[in-house]
């Protein structure tokens, strides 16, 4: 896996750290990009030198993301793999919610993946092999109070996997979308401990998933037990949608 390059976007923390360290730990060369530096990020630097590199940038810039594929590539080469993981988790009711927290909600969460895709796939179709990943959420497909606009951005991220599974498919590119539950992160860590308990007594398991459960989904992937799977949507929630 030494000549297979992978970015990882939102690397700095929780789920993004975890997807990369897994990868990492297969072997892959790791892009991680998030706006900051972040203890996670010297974590991976330091336990992966020669495998791991940070290339900061801020998806809210999407009139830049081209600039910053194209360097990315002229700099470490060819992507073979993409994780679109990088989102924000701006919660309100739809009625009340500033326009600029909607517009950045479309920009981070939808516009910015499509952009990477459209970019970073490039090199995939030449190269006639790679694998994309998107992180959706189960807000996609499941009604949540406060997560009308988060849910449609992540809604339109399984769009995008469906439609661009067949137009790589081609070309040996494999597409698919994880849509994790709640987990235990900081995107979460601000919620009512009241909305986590009911969480909880939801999931047959009894409790909240888990960042590991996510990030070793995302590993099975990228690796040989992936090569015929395209297209296809994995919700890891510990059971809370059943």
């Amino acid at each position: 896996m030494s000549d297979r390059r992978v970015v990882v976007t939102g690397a700095s923390r929780g789920l993004g750290a975890a997807i990369a360290e897994e990868l990492l730990k297969d072997g892959f060369q790791v892009i991680g990009m998030s706006r900051s530096m972040s203890a996670e990020v010297e974590r991976l630097a330091d336990r992966f030198p020669s495998q791991f590199v940070w290339n900061p940038f801020d998806l809210s810039d999407t009139a830049g993301i081209g600039e910053w594929c194209r360097e990315t590539v002229a700099r470490h080469g060819r992507v073979w793999g993409l994780v679109n993981n990088a989102a924000l988790g701006i919660d309100g009711l739809l009625a009340t919610l500033p326009d600029n927290a909607m517009r950045s909600l479309i920009e981070v969460n939808l516009t910015a993946p499509i952009l990477l895709c459209k970019y970073l796939s490039r090199g995939m179709i030449l190269q006639r092999s790679g694998r994309i990943v998107n992180i959706s959420s189960v807000a996609a497909g499941a009604g949540y109070t406060g997560l009308s606009a988060y849910g449609a951005t992540k809604a339109g991220i399984i769009g995008l996997t469906k439609g661009l599974s067949r137009e790589l498919g081609k070309s040996g590119v494999c597409v698919n979308a994880v849509c994790p539950g709640f987990l235990e992160t900081e995107m979460t860590s601000g919620l009512e401990q009241t909305t986590t308990d009911a969480i909880r007594r939801r999931s047959p398991l009894g409790r909240l998933a888990r960042v590991e459960d996510v990030a070793q989904v995302v590993r099975m992937l990228f690796g040989p037990a992936g090569e015929s799977i395209t297209g296809a949507v994995f919700t890891v929630d510990a059971g809370g949608t059943v």
